[in-house]
């Protein structure tokens, strides 16, 4: 059996025009409450992987990329399939193009990847329930605290090699 590091998932669009693999784990899943992520998704909350940009391989079809506004003020980038229109992942301005967030909601298998943190829970709506086992912060969180060292590692690892080019 393959260590979890060299597992993949596979996912993709509501049509199937899209299909997408994630090669290896996120490096930390963030379920977040935030308005904006209840209003871009309808829901109460967004579920996002966030994984090294080229561990997600486009498999087939076509994508569109939106320019949307985020809380930060920064934006983000939200890749979409050209037919359905159902969002895959989104690359923030803060995360650069280097991390994509992964909407586990795409997965194939989406049970696998439950939240490692809850953030913006200050605007959570009120008849969400949260695990007490799960990290739960107001607002957002410092990384260190909550991260597993090998995350900080490959992520600092992808920021450097990111700064060369």
């Amino acid at each position: 059996m393959p260590d979890k590091e060299h597992l993949s998932f596979e996912g993709g669009c509501t049509c199937r025009a899209v299909r997408y693999r994630m090669t290896g784990t996120p490096l930390f899943v963030h379920c977040c409450h935030c308005r904006w992520c209840q209003r871009e998704t309808g829901a109460a909350f967004a579920l996002n992987a966030m994984i090294e940009a080229d561990r997600v391989v486009l498999l087939h079809g076509m994508l569109e990329v939106i320019n949307t506004p985020s809380n930060s003020g920064k934006g983000q980038k939200i890749s979409r399939c050209l037919v359905c229109k159902v969002a895959l992942w989104s690359n923030y301005a803060g995360g650069s193009d280097a991390i994509r967030f992964v909407r586990v909601g795409t997965l194939d298998e989406p049970d696998r990847f439950p939240p490692d943190i809850h953030i913006f829970t200050s605007s959570k709506q009120p008849w969400v329930v949260l695990l007490e086992t799960t990290p739960a912060v107001p607002e957002y969180y410092d990384r260190k605290i909550y991260w597993p060292k090998a995350s900080i590692e490959r992520r600092a690892a992808l920021l450097a090699a990111a700064s060369k080019h």
